[in-house]
This record gives structure tokens, C-alpha cells and sequence, in this order.
């Protein structure tokens, strides 16, 4: 990757820092395209079993966009900015790995749908959130109107969408925007165990979590339970799950290949 966005593998933790941090880490042109670049790594890389995002320097997560493109931009150039932006935040969400945030700053416009497109938000003390494309004139792009009233209920996104307000971590863990709040020093440390523990687990089962979860979402009850049936019955013919119940009964731990 180029000196715009980091990626570090070590472990089967792969870690993605955003490092403009003179620029607050916003996301550009140069800088979505990297991302999208390491998605299709994460996606096709067998050696990343699970992500962590985050940004450069104590200040930001991600602070939006680049403000200087959007000024710019004409009517299809921003419908393609978004739907671009949208593309690679989607693959992320969908590429079966867990994908933790450790969020170290602001996480603003750009940066709180980032956030929202990964699995788990570990937030640091210090950090803030928010939609404030509104006081741009502009809408959100990235996902901000779907994700958002996802995990925090449709009223308190309406109210964060329409007044830009800025929120900090506290008041993002009291309405389940963030999983959980962390000292700044710790941040890096506690999101990266988080993010191995949940690889201690069977990684076909962690992947049917996500997928389910995903798509029974937007499913009838009776569909996304079909759905659920659907995959407890594909997982119970993996090497995986055979080896998972017998270490249960040996009381030991599970040695899972991933089939």
C-alpha cells in the first residue's frame, strides 16, 4: 500500500490504518481506491482470518471526506463518488471476516460510516462521532442513512442525520452506536484481543454469523429463521464443527481448520 493507508499483516490479524493524519485521515480519491484495494485482499488473502481499521495519529479516526473534492464535484461525479464509496464499505461488511474499528478520534461523515461498515466499534474515551454533512448542505454517501437507524433505532438517527450534532463516546455506547468505550493507550491492545478472541472460534461459524445476520436483517421472521435453520444444518457437515463438539466433550481446546 502506498504511505495513504497502511496494511499490516501479522498473525491472521490484518490491520488497516487510514494515514493522512495531517489531513485528519480524511477519505480522498487515492484513499478510497487503496481501501478498495485492501478489501480484495482481505477478501482473497487466506492468511487474514480477521480485520482491524483504524486511523493515524491521536486525533482522528476519520474525519469525513475529502471537503476539497466534494466542492467540486458535479451531480453524476457525486451519485458515482457515493455509489463507489458505497461499493467498497459494502464488500467490507460482506467479506466474511470479522472487522473490528478501533476508533482513536473523530469518526465524522465519511468516518462514522466507516465505522458503521465494520462488525464491532471499539471506541477510545477520546472520541467523537457524527453525521454533519447537513451543515455541508449535503447528504450523507456512505451508508449513514441505512446503517445508522440500524444500530441505533430510526428517532436518534433521524435527530444525529438532521443536526450534525457531534456525539462522544459515552453517549455513542448508551445508544449502541459503539460496542465498547476504552482508554486511548489501550485502544490498540484491546480491540486487537477482541478481534482474537473471536478468532479462537470456529472461522465457517463465525462467517455464518455474519452472513446471517446480514441478510436475515432485511428477511420476514419466518424467512431469516429458515435462513438460520439453513446454515446450522451446513455447518454440522464441516470438519469444524465435529472437532469443536469433540474438544468440548475431551475439555480441551478446539483445533479448527477453517472445513
Amino acid at each position: 500500500m502506498s504511505s495513504t493507508l497502511l496494511f499490516e499483516l501479522t498473525d491472521g490479524v490484518c490491520r488497516i490504518t487510514v494515514n493522512r493524519p495531517d489531513k485528519l485521515n480524511a477519505l480522498d480519491a487515492i484513499v478510497m481506491a487503496e481501501l478498495g484495494d485492501a478489501v480484495t485482499r482481505i477478501e482473497t488473502d487466506s492468511a487474514v482470518r480477521g480485520v482491524l481499521v483504524t486511523g493515524a495519529g491521536p486525533k482522528a479516526f476519520v474525519a469525513g471526506a475529502d471537503v476539497s473534492e466534494l466542492s467540486a464535484q458535479s451531480p453524476m461525479e457525486g451519485k458515482a463518488r457515493a455509489t463507489a464509496g458505497q461499493a467498497v464499505f459494502r464488500r467490507l461488511e460482506q467479506c466474511g471476516k470479522p472487522v473490528v474499528a478501533a476508533v482513536n478520534g473523530f469518526a465524522l461523515g465519511g468516518g462514522c460510516e466507516l465505522a458503521m461498515a465494520c462488525h464491532i466499534r471499539v471506541a477510545s474515551d477520546q472520541a467523537k462521532f457524527g453525521q454533519p454533512e447537513v451543515k455541508l448542505g449535503i447528504a450523507p454517501g456512505y451508508g449513514a442513512t441505512v446503517r445508522l437507524p440500524r444500530l441505533v433505532g430510526k428517532g436518534r438517527a433521524i435527530e444525529l442525520l438532521l443536526t450534525g450534532r457531534m456525539i462522544d463516546a459515552e453517549e455513542a455506547f448508551r445508544i449502541g452506536l459503539v460496542n465498547r468505550i476504552v482508554p486511548a493507550d489501550r485502544l490498540l491492545a484491546e480491540s486487537e484481543a477482541l478481534l482474537r478472541s473471536i478468532l479462537d472460534n470456529g472461522p465457517l461459524a463465525v462467517r455464518a454469523c455474519l452472513e446471517t445476520v446480514d441478510a436475515g436483517l432485511d428477511m420476514a421472521v419466518d424467512q431469516a429463521l429458515l435462513l438460520e435453520a439453513n446454515q446450522f444444518g451446513l455447518l454440522s457437515a464441516t470438519a469444524d464443527m465435529q472437532e469443536g463438539t469433540k474438544a468440548f466433550v475431551e475439555k480441551r481446546k478446539a483445533a479448527f481448520k477453517g472445513v
